[in-house]
């Protein structure tokens, strides 16, 4: 820094502590100049707020916005140039009934319905994506320049203004010891900053064509989504409907119990008398959240064990999750997760093979609750 830079910064702070433990007032600036500032920093705050906003009316998921922010800065150190989208609920649901009705048959009722619900619940996930991206273009991505751009350019010539009429009330204090020609270099530097600052602010209040259009975009873009939404959801009532009818119209087939199996209660060899279970009897798996328990009641010397549901809370992995932030815990589909604590109404944390973290609800499906 220059001799005159650091004259400069010294004069600056020592106005700013003589005003603010001193009580020094400095040069006063016009009401015209304080209305346009205060309507500057309202339109700045109501553009940053609304950018925000919007992307939680996209999103509302704050788990899945932090997820997708590190996979967008991950892409972009990998230097891909399309980011990955939102992940819809809408997509996930589908995808779940999709697959489930495909294994409970498609030529079921019920299989053929979950199929249809899926598929158009996938539809809805891309119309929902397409929202995504239209508001991302057309509101976001421009209120986005404003703040980059204009709302910066504002705040950097306040800073400046501020500066320069804190050198100008310093040296004015002084006057008499500073030279003639310095005062008035610093007069017209703060008339020059005044001035800079007024037209940044005017020209962002000045935008109203441009902030409207953007609003009607954001709307047209809402309208566009759900007349879209409709129409898939219309299109899956009459389906629905139709299977409905079909069902109701088929005969309702009466259970008909199996014949009985006769039992052999000839005594075998090398018994003691007691009941022996045949291989057929039912067994119970840890993975099923049940465990063996051996609870003993005597027969005549025969002891008989009868499996226990486990009071433990866990799930069962409705998919692949591939841990991505430390912390995570991951699993394959079918694994068996002990629950240990809910963090939030998205958020499970449990352990898995010795291994402890925490992991989406929308992955698994509840078989013993906390």
């Amino acid at each position: 820094m220059s001799v005159a830079g650091f004259k400069k910064q010294f004069y600056k702070a020592s106005q700013m502590v003589s005003e603010k433990v001193g009580g020094a007032e400095g040069t006063k600036l016009d009401e015209d100049f304080k209305d346009l500032e205060k309507r500057a920093d309202v339109t700045s705050k109501a553009v940053v707020d609304v950018i925000s906003k919007t992307s939680e009316y996209l999103q509302p998921n704050p788990a899945s916005r932090a997820k997708l922010t590190m996979l967008n800065t991950v892409s972009k150190i990998r230097g891909q140039v399309k980011s990955p989208g939102y992940p819809q609920a809408e997509g996930l649901l589908g995808e779940s009934m999709a697959k489930f009705g495909r294994e409970i048959g498609e030529d079921t009722n019920f299989g053929g319905a979950l199929v249809d619900v899926g598929e158009s619940m996938k539809r809805l996930a891309e119309v929902k994506d397409s929202l995504d991206i239209d508001v991302k273009q057309n509101f976001i991505d421009p209120l986005q320049a404003v703040v980059d751009k204009d709302i910066k350019d504002i705040q950097h010539h306040l800073k400046k203004l501020e500066g320069r009429r804190l050198d100008y009330d310093y040296k004015k204090k002084r006057q008499g010891k500073i030279p003639d020609e310095e005062l008035r270099s610093a007069l017209e530097k703060f008339h020059e900053s005044k001035e800079m600052a007024e037209s940044s602010m005017h020209n962002l209040l000045e935008t109203d064509v441009e902030q409207v259009s953007q609003m009607a975009s954001l709307v047209e873009s809402q309208l566009q989504y759900h007349k879209q939404a409709v129409q898939v959801l219309e299109e899956l009532t009459d389906k629905l409907r139709e299977r409905v009818n079909e069902a109701q119209s088929r005969p309702r087939r009466e259970y008909t119990p199996k014949p009985k199996p006769s039992f052999d209660y000839g005594e075998p060899e090398h018994s003691n008398g007691g009941y022996s279970p045949t291989a057929n009897s039912p067994s119970y798996s840890s993975e099923e959240c049940k465990i063996q328990v051996p609870f003993s009641l005597s027969l005549s010397n025969t002891f008989l064990s009868f499996p226990v549901p486990a009071s433990e809370p866990c799930a069962k992995a409705m998919y692949d999750f591939e841990p991505e932030n430390e912390g995570e815990l991951g699993f394959r589909e079918g694994d068996i997760i002990t629950l240990t604590n809910r963090i939030d109404e998205n958020w499970f944390e449990g352990t898995l093979r010795g291994q402890s973290g925490f992991f989406p609800n929308n992955y698994v499906e509840v078989v013993v609750p906390l």
